[in-house]
């Protein structure tokens, strides 16, 4: 279930951004994470961010969001989840979600993805989506891969 992101989250969130597990291939956590960093995130324009929820819990699984790649020409979906969930299928039944309103809703043509070369199971998630490497290059002092999909593929 996703659920826009409100002040009300700050703390679930927080717990994201200075977890290591979750951050191991996002630059590491954040040692310090204030409601006032909390807000510039998801207030950036042109940017969609969610919460993850379960189903009849609402419990917190993590974020996802779309916003505008560094590269100013297209847009990313990007995603963190508590390891808790993590191989449940929710990080693909999510992105899929979120790609697929990327399409239908906002008219994009295609939606990028980056993540570090490293992160294996983040590439095979995307590439499980149907997404394919366009780019590697190193960003952060890391390889990256950039996958992209356009909206002619049906998940």
């Amino acid at each position: 279930m996703l659920k826009g992101v409100s002040q009300s989250d700050f703390e679930e969130v927080k717990n994201l951004y200075t977890d290591e597990n979750v951050r191991r291939f996002l630059g590491g956590p954040r040692r310090t994470f204030t409601l006032d960093e909390f807000a510039d995130d998801v207030d950036a324009e042109q940017s969609w961010h969610w919460t993850v929820r379960k189903a009849g819990t609402n419990e917190f699984i993590g974020m996802i969001s779309l916003a505008t790649h560094h590269s100013g020409k297209d847009t990313e979906v990007s995603y963190q989840f508590l390891p808790k969930w993590w191989k449940k299928g929710y990080a693909k039944e999510t992105v899929a979600r979120v790609v697929t309103f990327a399409f239908e809703d906002l008219n994009l043509e295609r939606v990028v993805a980056e993540t570090q070369t490293a992160n294996r199971p983040s590439c095979l998630l995307l590439e499980r989506l149907g997404m394919e490497v366009i780019d590697n290059y190193e960003r952060f002092g890391a390889d990256q891969s950039l996958y992209s999909i356009s909206d002619n593929r049906h998940f």
